[in-house]
């Protein structure tokens, strides 16, 4: 009898489609740079600028940093310098990266995953308070990200994070990002398959390693084994997704080449089982067909999902069981779309009868002040420790069914809420204007104002509406998949260049997946955003059929509705 778990493939006769002109795959043997990004990382590996940034910039100081470091190889570090106070969004784009430039650095410090326990929440809350402000934000990457950092500081910070597991290696730049991983991992009672043994090796092959230091650009990775598809593998490079095989039983289908940014693509579905212990292999497969045939030409084009949509899914499964795996995977139906809210917010009975709890900081902004105060929770209340989201938002797991009310209150104390409207629950935002050089607007600030005001306005609202704010097009905070998204731009308003939004609606991934219904020619000022959102908001509620979803209305609405035009007269909610 067949084992269905491995059929040796034959020799490869796999024919590799030629792009119609040269695009730097590597395994065509164009491996000559065809741009500056490329020509820096043939000339040195990106790995090796943490001697550099130890032994030398920390030392000297900012201006003795060569700039190919400071605009390029620092990234694989997780730092980037942040923008320089008083700039307005009209320099963005007319500025050279230098003018644009602070002194001062943002960097992203990778969880992959991993349950944070009181030291290491007190390591990064101290870290904050000491060298960064006091600033501290919850990215949708489950990354914690800090601002106004000093170069000579890094070094404390680096030994700071090493003490307690976390590092900053390859949290940016052409490299395997940090790692998107199911915040129940181990412990929901509905997960179909725990991945965390997968990330775990998988971070393993990928720590330090230069035979992936150096891809044609980003690569985000995400495993997880729960129905909600709560770690978004609609938009990252390379998912893991649980699935049941009717006779393997758990394991993981393979999504590729998800991306939104200028170019939005949702992942491609490969229908395949996986086992647990084999993923990493897979990843190293689809990690290692993007460096070698990945494009490197134009760095627009040089994300996996190019290659995807060039070579089609079929195609791309056919190089990876060919060339790289040498068997083929087992053929498995794809998860249509989620089986529940992945945000995880809120108590939720555990598998082994405590709970855990989803509790939100608005917009991702919180401190080192609050990390801090949050393993001083950690500890009084004895629990396993705590995971950050793909929203934002972060959970905390193995709490005493006896205690958890008390746990509630005392989040609340601190400025966490498990208990969110459904504005702050659902309204997510880039960094903006405030520390971004690639932004054209204020972000954080405006969408935890316009939080507030939706909360005045709407105060009974009785279905989740996602607001994604971005503060340009590169849509950091998802513009495309949500509700209401916006995209950061100059607006003319009386004349006037103002802060401003183009809008994107009824998009979604989880229990929607599609990209949003982009209105032509329509822009609202940052200004005139509460009053926008109102409209449609109160069209949405009085046009909506029984169980209608937003944007299963937005998909028949008139347009004069969606615009704002038009707005119907308001109905409770």
């Amino acid at each position: 009898m067949t084992d269905l778990r491995y059929t040796v493939q034959p020799a490869s006769s796999t024919e590799i489609p030629r792009p119609k002109r040269a695009e730097g795959q590597w395994a065509l043997g164009l491996r000559e740079p065809l741009n500056a990004n490329e020509q820096q990382k043939k000339d040195d590996s990106p790995l090796n600028v943490r001697d550099r940034i130890v032994n030398v910039y920390s030392k000297r100081g900012f201006d003795s940093i060569d700039p190919a470091d400071l605009r390029g190889r620092f990234r694989w570090y997780g730092i980037y310098t942040q923008r320089r106070p008083g700039l307005d969004g009209g320099k963005t784009g007319a500025l050279e990266p230098h003018e644009l430039d602070d002194r001062y650095f943002m960097m992203r410090v990778r969880s992959d995953g991993a349950l944070l326990g009181a030291e290491q929440l007190r390591t990064l809350g101290g870290i904050s308070t000491d060298f960064a402000r006091d600033t501290a934000d919850i990215t949708d990457r489950q990354n914690i990200q800090y601002h106004w950092i000093d170069i000579v500081d890094v070094p404390e910070i680096w030994d700071r994070l090493a003490r307690v597991g976390l590092t900053t290696e390859e949290a940016c730049g052409d490299s395997p990002r940090g790692f998107l991983g199911s915040p129940v991992a181990g412990v929901a009672k509905d997960e179909i398959i725990d991945g965390t043994p997968a990330l775990l090796e998988i971070g393993r092959r990928r720590a330090g390693n230069p035979d992936y230091a150096n891809l044609p650009r980003k690569f985000k990775t995400s495993v997880s084994g729960h129905p909600s598809l709560d770690a978004t593998p609609e938009i990252n490079d390379v998912a893991f997704v649980g699935v049941v095989h009717p006779e393997l039983g758990a394991g993981f289908d393979l999504w590729v080449g998800g991306s939104l940014s200028t170019n939005p693509f949702l992942s491609a579905k490969m229908g395949v089982w996986i086992p647990l212990d084999e993923v990493a292999d897979v990843w190293e497969g689809v990690i290692s067909i993007f460096r070698d045939y990945g494009y490197r030409r134009l760095r627009s084009r040089a994300r996996l999902k190019f290659l995807v949509q060039d070579w089609g899914i079929e195609k791309f499964r056919e190089v990876l069981e060919n060339e790289y795996l040498h068997r083929r995977l087992p053929d498995c139906a794809s998860p249509e779309v989620a089986a529940g809210n992945g945000d995880h917010i809120g108590v939720h009975e555990q598998k082994d009868g405590r709970f855990y709890v989803g509790a939100s900081a608005t917009v991702g902004r919180v401190s080192g002040s609050l990390l801090s105060r949050l393993g001083d929770l950690v500890e009084k209340y004895g629990v396993d420790g705590v995971r950050l989201t793909a929203y934002q938002k972060l959970v905390i797991l193995g709490v005493d069914g006896a205690r958890v009310d008390e746990l509630l209150d005392d989040l609340e104390l601190i400025g966490l809420s498990a208990r969110p409207s459904p504005w702050r629950r659902s309204t997510m935002a880039c960094t903006g204007i405030e520390f971004c050089k690639l932004a054209i607007v204020e972000t954080k600030h405006r969408a935890s104002a316009l939080v507030d005001e939706l909360e005045r306005r709407f105060p009974d609202l009785d279905t989740p509406i996602t607001v994604n704010v971005n503060g340009c097009p590169n849509a950091c905070a998802r513009t495309q998949v949500a509700d209401i998204g916006l995209k950061g731009q100059l607006v003319l308003h009386e004349g006037e260049q103002v802060e401003g939004f183009q809008v994107h609606l009824g998009g979604g991934i989880g229990l929607t997946q599609r990209l949003g219904r982009k209105l032509r020619a329509h822009k609202v000022t940052s200004a005139g955003l509460d009053d926008y959102i109102t409209s449609v908001v109160t069209n949405y509620l009085t046009d909506r059929t029984d169980g209608e979803a937003f944007a299963a209305w937005v998909e028949r609405a008139d347009e004069e509705l969606l615009r704002g035009d038009k707005t119907l007269e308001a109905v409770a909610t």
